[in-house]
């Protein structure tokens, strides 16, 4: 069942057919429910349930409502393979920043799965409940997640919790509070680290970087790139399907924008 738990995503992540996953997902998510069901203390499980269900409702659920119903849900699944990691982590919502920073001194490299989970699923529950003035304010939890996840080992996901980091970084202008030098760093880590097969990184490079500081140039070379690569990489297809076509749409706007 641990096999299981962590080769179950990689059916829908390996796959470059977004239609055919978007179509196909909701049957796999009832699927994992159930074993979940039948296993309800499997931390892999759990762990496969809450990042899938955090994919699905964050690219494919326009549907506001249906969104932060699965987000939650994801969410509840990510805390659970927590707590079956580690008693600190059970109550992991409802910690202070300072005491979630305590609880994470004493986790280690072999913790650093279910932190990046918890910690990427929650950044993605805040994104779908951005309204949500409770929500936006655990950020500095989830910062603290991925800041843990790097410590122990930043090469974890082919370095995509320095991707989190950065956008968590440029989500506001250097004038009201944001960090794009730091947003910068941690992007190039990203791309460097995946061997520049992490085409999403480059995207939200484009995206929220390179259109914040009105670098043309950089948004421009970094698009291109995009779509000139091969989208197929392990446990990366389908996102560098998804960041191609979200390529072609940021360059088709260029001009508009800048």
């Amino acid at each position: 069942m641990a096999r299981v738990g962590d080769n179950l995503p990689y059916g829908v992540l390996n796959n470059n057919d977004v239609e055919l996953v978007r179509d196909g997902l909701p049957t796999y998510l009832l699927m994992i429910d159930g074993l979940i069901t039948n296993w309800p203390e499997s931390e892999n499980l759990l762990r496969g349930g809450a990042g899938l269900y955090s994919a699905y409702a964050g690219l494919f659920v326009q549907d506001p409502e249906r969104a932060s119903t699965l987000s939650t849900k994801a969410l509840g699944y990510a805390v659970r393979a927590a707590c079956e990691r580690d008693d600190a982590l059970c109550n992991v919502r409802s910690l202070n920043v300072l005491a979630l920073e305590k609880a994470l001194e004493d986790t280690r490299r072999g913790d650093v799965p279910v932190l990046y989970t918890l910690g990427t699923v929650w950044a993605g529950y805040i994104q779908i409940h951005s309204s949500d003035w409770n929500a936006v304010a655990d950020l500095a939890r989830v910062r603290a997640l991925l800041e843990r996840v790097i410590a122990l080992d930043e090469h974890y996901e082919r370095g995509q919790a320095h991707m989190y980091l950065a956008v968590l970084d440029s989500l506001l202008p250097e004038a009201l509070g944001g960090q794009p030098a730091s947003a910068k760093a941690h992007f190039e880590q990203a791309i460097a680290l995946s061997d520049s097969r992490n085409l999403m990184a480059m995207v939200l490079y484009a995206e929220r970087y390179a259109r914040m500081t009105f670098d043309r140039p950089l948004h421009d070379r970094l698009l291109q790139q995009v779509l000139e690569a091969d989208p197929a990489e392990h446990g990366l297809t389908l996102q560098n399907t998804f960041a191609q076509q979200q390529a072609e749409q940021l360059l088709a706007e260029a001009d508009d924008y800048f």
